[in-house]
């Protein structure tokens, strides 16, 4: 089942790089950042709470927390440099870009999570690191 969230979470990101190209123009793309942020947000709290995600607040320790709070702080600064990037570049250019970070949080797992690289998983790191160094250049 986790491959069809991983879609649609693909799909998505495809909507997010055309919608954010055609409503930020002529927009400061740190603005058009907030405004998106706080979108989701909203969404995000309004999905938490109407699931229960809510209820188990409580249990979020200090080290979640942490980690948590680092995670956000990578995701909004990655949307500033991603916006900026489809404000000056193409969306067929930047948004394939920007997904090299598959091929590098796969390596980051290896470093840090300890998970095995396999063959497939490999190849299609390097699969993706080339075709992203085929569009930059």
């Amino acid at each position: 089942m986790w491959w069809t969230y991983a879609l649609l979470s693909a799909f998505f990101a495809a909507l997010t790089a055309v919608f954010a190209k055609v409503g930020m123009k002529g927009v400061n793309t740190d603005l058009a950042t907030a405004l998106r942020t706080l979108v989701v947000l909203v969404i995000a709290w309004a999905i938490a709470f109407f699931r229960g995600g809510t209820a188990t607040f409580g249990s979020i320790t200090k080290y979640n927390l942490l980690f948590i709070c680092l995670s956000g702080i990578a995701t909004g600064l990655s949307w500033i440099f991603y916006f900026k990037a489809l404000q000056i570049g193409k969306v067929s250019q930047v948004a394939p870009v920007d997904k090299l970070s598959v091929a590098l949080a796969i390596l980051l797992s290896v470093v840090f999570l300890g998970e095995v690289l396999t063959w497939k998983t490999g190849i299609g790191a390097a699969l993706i690191i080339a075709g992203t160094i085929v569009l930059i250049l």
